[in-house]
């Protein structure tokens, strides 16, 4: 068993003893000190803490960690470790210790993209298409393998052929949900399963607002895709800002609730992106060539008509389009009042039938 591993754990043993008071022993060499001579620290960490060190209850527990991760196939990364991502050691309370199922060494720029998990149709689609350009452009995905967006995000980061990092409000050994235990199966393979937590650890509400601080510490930008007004992403975003990574969110139209979270998060200084270029040209990247988003965008006019509505899926296969060039197009047009949307995330030509 690796000894800074096992250190770690132990103070996650210890009562009082978050991810903050872990983080900021390690950052002035103090662990090996506390662990060295507890009772000198009493008064700053309590009897109980000393006893459970004095004991070796707290060593106890580490060792019992420890066995049942390697039992379990997972990896254990300690705080300070060469492959332990610099990004997320830097924020405010990184995790003592991540507990992986795949590999963290990919070196490549992390982006991460959230959103709603009951993401519409065409929010899923976005998700998906933005994960698939980044990771042809070769930036590693980072989302919670949530339903709705994560799961597309993942999803899109995967038929790009790149990598992409799952973090979960779990231990890795439990897949939530159940149903992305398969995607959660291949993101192994092209990426890694990650968690700050203890192996058998199953989900809880509690869980996900600490689970966002990993996918922020991990990423340089946090893209938004649709997120009401007590979404999730919007605690990613927050969280975000605090740790002065870029906030980046696709805009919505104002009566459509799952717009609220993007819409509150450009008004107050986020950047506002239409699709892979508007992110590309942030990241500072030049967007390769594509052909599906060369055709003139006014295609679109001639397969709406007012008495017929469409969806964006439809749109695009009739087009040749991506999805997230003809949502731009269609948000244009309908501000010109040329189209009209309906509900479902339908749209027809504006006008009499």
């Amino acid at each position: 068993m690796d000894e800074r591993t096992l250190r770690l754990l132990t103070l996650r043993h210890l009562p009082g003893f978050g991810n903050h008071r872990i983080a900021s022993l390690f950052r002035v060499s103090g662990i090996d000190a506390l662990l060295a001579s507890p009772r000198a620290y009493r008064d700053q960490i309590g009897e109980e803490a000393v006893l459970a060190l004095e004991t070796g209850a707290a060593r106890r527990q580490a060792e019992a960690v420890c066995e049942q991760a390697t039992l379990r196939s997972q990896e254990l990364i300690p705080l300070g470790d060469a492959r332990y991502p610099a990004a997320l050691a830097a924020i405010y309370d990184p995790p003592p210790v991540l507990f992986v199922r795949g590999s963290l060494e990919n070196p490549a720029r992390r982006v991460a993209i959230v959103g709603a998990r009951g993401a519409t149709p065409s929010g899923r689609s976005l998700a998906r298409d933005l994960a698939r350009g980044l990771a042809t452009h070769g930036f590693e995905v980072v989302s919670g393998l949530a339903r709705g967006v994560d799961g597309a995000a993942h999803e899109g980061a995967l038929s790009g052929q790149g990598t992409t990092l799952a973090v979960l409000g779990s231990g890795v050994d439990i897949i939530y949900p159940a149903e992305h235990r398969d995607l959660a199966a291949r993101i192994e393979k092209k990426g890694a399963v990650l968690s700050e937590h203890l192996p058998g650890t199953g989900p809880a509400p509690a869980h996900f607002p600490s689970r966002n601080r990993i996918i922020v510490g991990l990423s340089e930008t946090v893209i938004v895709v649709e997120a009401g007004s007590r979404s999730g992403a919007l605690i990613t975003a927050r969280l975000a800002l605090d740790e002065g990574r870029d906030v980046l969110a696709v805009p919505g139209r104002p009566a459509d609730p799952l717009s609220y979270g993007p819409n509150l998060l450009i008004r107050d200084g986020a950047t506002l992106v239409r699709g892979l270029d508007d992110v590309l040209q942030h990241l500072g990247v030049e967007a390769r060539p594509s052909k599906n988003v060369s055709s003139p965008p006014d295609t679109i006019l001639h397969h709406l008509t007012a008495s017929a509505a469409r969806s964006i899926d439809q749109l695009a296969a009739q087009t040749g389009l991506t999805p997230p060039a003809v949502m731009v197009r269609l948000a244009e047009l309908e501000l010109e009042g040329r189209v009209e949307r309906l509900p479902g995330t339908l749209f027809r030509a504006a006008g009499p039938a």
